[in-house]
């Protein structure tokens, strides 16, 4: 039978969706594939609309859809000619039905891809498309795990809690739908991949994923880019978050509302959000609301440069999240030696360390606790010097994309070792993985066949 190098795999790491420059999906693979091919690994990132940028050593598969969500024109409804496959009928139909159909139909193309090339990989790793094309890539022969951030169900349930009324209540609950798929998918998976402790709980609870089948591999920083700059002045009174500006899971409405206690005794307090609100959006209205328009700035589209040099002109830095698997703006805020305010929510604390040393640690959802964090920083230059030092030294001694990499490769040995696909050690590589090698679980009646 023919085995594989441990030491030099072929992976397939699937990305639903790419954008390089906000959401951890596009950032989580551009790293993760980057540092996976310094290890010796052979990458191919195979992905939906909006594209990653990656590494040139790292190729790149796209899977084209109908990117009914595109910029300017979302919610498009696709010319007749657009539609080719089954994939881009169910798209188009579960959009038009108020669901979100992405991670579904991208999971088939991916499906239909590897079919074609199933010889030339030895693992698949899925980055929390969860879609039913995985068990289809099970069936090929293919080894196949996935890494859940954390369980989008949480996201759903905080929207929901959130929502302005039943009608934006029954349009939220139809948009996560999805969600119920990717818990059958999550539970036939031989192995899963998170990010935190909190995270591994939260997907036991809402995906029933069995706990042992749960591995945790943190995600990193980059210490060398993300660094302090003292040659750049900080701003007085500048703040800085990073924020899907809409999502209430962000919680940037509760900082909003600290902003504007902020401002009635210090008027020089600005802040900087690296995100874009929606017109009319709960954002916008806060903003409207609060008279904050002279103090909100938001950025977006701009380069990993010029986000650290925005970190070295704030004297703060604050994560209002009311739920986070992980937070990649914490440690890369922490990693420029900016002193962070962040919640207790989800898995806040653990990333961010203990509260005054490495960080100021408030509770979710409270702008009161919010502001009188931020002002104790303002008013103690010393504190700020020593809580921003303490925070650069455990981002860059902790969290890397290298160790990301090297705990995730040890993840794919151990899932191929479990299938019987790995050489004895000091065994050569003699050629692809046997096409039917892995038991794959029966097919899931309650999905649709892959295109």
């Amino acid at each position: 039978m023919p085995t594989l190098d441990p030491s030099s795999l072929r992976v397939a790491l699937l990305a639903y969706r790419g954008k390089p420059h906000c959401g951890g999906q596009g950032v989580y693979v551009k790293h993760l594939s980057r540092e996976l091919v310094e290890l010796g690994h052979r990458v191919e990132v195979l992905s939906g609309p909006p594209y990653p940028e990656l590494d040139p050593r790292v190729a790149l598969t796209r899977l084209p859809s109908l990117d009914l969500y595109r910029e300017p024109d979302p919610f498009r409804i696709p010319r007749p000619s657009e539609l080719r496959s089954r994939a881009d009928l169910a798209e188009l139909a579960i959009m038009c039905t108020a669901g979100f159909p992405e991670p579904r139909t991208f999971s088939w193309r991916a499906r239909a891809e590897l079919a074609r090339r199933a010889g030339e990989f030895d693992i698949v790793h899925d980055n929390q498309c969860l879609g039913p094309g995985l068990l289809g890539i099970q069936r090929l022969g293919l080894p196949v795990l996935a890494t859940i951030h954390h369980p989008i169900t949480v996201d759903r349930r905080l929207e929901i809690d959130h929502a302005s009324g039943p009608i934006r209540r029954l349009t939220l609950r139809r948009w996560y739908g999805f969600t119920a798929m990717q818990s059958r998918v999550a539970r036939r998976l031989p192995r899963v991949l998170t990010v935190s402790s909190s995270s591994a709980e939260d997907i036991v609870r809402d995906h029933g994923v069995d706990r042992d089948r749960i591995h945790i591999v943190p995600v990193g920083v980059d210490p060398d880019l993300f660094r302090p700059m003292p040659e750049v002045p900080r701003v007085p009174g500048r703040l800085m978050t990073t924020a899907s500006a809409d999502v209430a899971m962000k919680g940037l409405v509760h900082l909003l509302e600290a902003v504007a206690k902020l401002r009635t005794e210090r008027p020089e307090v600005e802040l900087v959000v690296i995100g874009k609100p929606t017109a009319d959006g709960p954002v916008a209205r806060t903003i409207d609301r609060l008279d904050l328009a002279g103090a909100i700035r938001f950025v977006s589209g701009v380069s990993d440069e010029r986000i650290v040099e925005l970190y070295a002109e704030a004297e703060v830095a604050v994560v209002p999240s009311l739920y986070e698997g992980f937070s990649l703006p914490a440690i890369e805020a922490m990693a420029c030696g900016v002193p962070l305010v962040a919640t207790t929510g989800g898995a806040l604390p653990e990333v961010v360390g203990r509260h005054d040393e490495t960080g100021v640690l408030v509770p979710p959802a409270d702008p009161g606790a919010l502001a009188t964090a931020i002002a104790g920083l303002l008013d103690d230059r010393a504190r700020r010097d020593r809580i921003g030092a303490a925070g650069r030294a455990r981002a860059a001694e902790r969290y890397s994309w290298r160790e990301t990499a090297r705990a995730t490769a040890d993840q794919y040995r151990a899932l191929l070792a479990e299938q019987g696909r790995l050489p004895a050690a000091g065994a050569a590589t003699t050629g692809p993985a046997p096409a039917a090698a892995v038991t794959a679980p029966a097919p899931d009646p309650g999905e649709p066949a892959p295109c």
